[in-house]
């Protein structure tokens, strides 16, 4: 029995959704972002309503949360969803950490941090459930790290006392004013933008407090080019070697064993969402033999992957998902908008290049099997995993069933 506040409670049986799809008198491939941030982690958007009203304007009919460490953002992210009749995939990212991979110092979708890997689960249930034991988990893993952050915010108090800036921070303050459940280094890094262009009111005066705060480093960012000069502030201050840098208690990361139990018992598909090339042209290790990666998330029971093209070259996008979708794999992108810049919604890969006809059209199967999951699951009924094994055998009659369900969600 479907939840009355569930996004499916007025939907119809799925024979009956199919048979309506088939009546439909055209199919196109609508435009899809399946992986963006919102403010209950950190985002480029000021709410989850202006993300919407971007999706909207750009055309985007499939949109899908991928907060950190929470679904604390699934219930307003419906709401909009359903005014604006633009279909929610509802996501959630975590930080692995692959000790074995960590002592051979292997790289694998953090290009900086041998071991750590971005971990995401896609279609999970809502409203939201999971067991007491995952909740918990989840739970823990939030207070650590904010226990980090606020850790940070005293580290910088101590240098700003050092450096004689006249800057003071309150940590609890900040996190009310600027975060919602989770605080996070990009929001320490607002609060220090806003606090120099409160401090001081000219460009040079600006400038010269945040050289100070830099240690006599030379500021690159304009003043008004707000993303450049928190991004500035962060590498500066708050990465390794940075006056305020606190490094990560292993207790803030899950094993992949038990990332992936999470996802599922909170009714999700586990997602490897794939780096790629860099600017270079260069891979982590992890990732530069498509058939070892194959081999390495299959073993893990994962058979989704996603991929962010902003940051790839075409061609080896191309080829990439090629491989993996030849492969049975689910495959969706996404923009993530996790950074203070607001990039439009509507993807391309790296220099703005388009997408071709057959990546979106990928992209739009991997959309809808993730909608079918979620429409089925919410149903009571068994989704796109059977025992944690993805029903690859049933991949078309899923994202036909999706494509149904996105239609009908969408109507207007």
């Amino acid at each position: 029995m479907v939840e009355k506040n569930s996004i499916f409670s007025e939907f119809p049986e799925k024979d009956i959704l199919l048979e309506w799809y088939k009546q439909q008198s055209t199919h196109t491939v609508p435009e899809i972002n399946g992986h963006i941030h919102t403010p209950h982690s950190f985002s480029a958007f000021r709410n989850i309503d202006e993300a919407f009203q971007l999706a909207e304007n750009e055309g985007v009919s499939v949109l899908g949360i991928n907060d950190f460490y929470t679904t604390d953002g699934y219930e307003e992210f419906a709401g909009s969803a359903k005014r604006y009749k633009i279909f929610p995939l509802f996501n959630i990212e975590f930080m692995v950490l692959q000790d074995h991979l960590q002592e051979s110092g292997i790289l694998v979708n953090d290009p900086n941090n041998p071991g750590r890997t971005y971990f995401s689960g896609k279609g999970l249930l809502f409203p939201v459930k999971m067991s007491e034991y995952s909740f918990n988990k989840v739970k823990e893993l939030q207070k650590e790290s904010n226990r980090q952050t606020y850790q940070m915010v005293d580290k910088l108090n101590s240098f700003f006392a050092e450096k004689n800036t006249g800057l003071k921070f309150d940590a609890e303050e900040l996190h009310r004013k600027l975060a919602k459940n989770l605080f996070r280094e990009r929001h320490i890094a607002k609060a220090v933008r806003l606090a120099v262009f409160d401090e001081k009111n000219n460009s040079r005066d600006r400038i010269e407090l945040l050289s100070k705060i830099f240690s006599g480093k030379e500021v690159k960012s304009a003043l008004d080019n707000s993303a450049s000069l928190e991004n500035e502030i962060r590498g500066n201050l708050l990465k390794a070697g940075g006056a305020a840098f606190v490094p990560e208690d292993p207790k803030a990361f899950f094993s992949m064993e038990e990332v992936v139990n999470i996802i599922t018992d909170a009714g999700g598909i586990p997602c490897y969402p794939v780096l790629l090339d860099n600017p270079h042209g260069e891979f982590t290790h992890y990732e530069s033999d498509k058939e070892y990666l194959l081999n390495e998330l299959i073993k893990n029971d994962v058979y989704a992957i996603e991929l962010i093209p902003g940051r790839n070259d075409f061609k080896i996008l191309k080829e990439f998902v090629n491989f993996f979708y030849k492969r049975g794999f689910v495959i969706t992108f996404g923009t993530e908008h996790n950074t203070p810049k607001l990039d439009p919604l509507k993807i391309s890969c790296r220099g703005g290049e388009p997408l071709d006809e057959e990546l979106k059209r990928i992209n739009y199967e991997g959309a809808a099997i993730i909608a079918a999951h979620q429409y089925l699951t919410a149903m009571g009924e068994e989704g796109y995993l059977k025992n944690k094994k993805a029903r690859t055998d049933e991949k078309e009659y899923f994202a036909d069933l999706g494509k149904a369900v996105i239609a009908w969600f969408c109507k207007r």
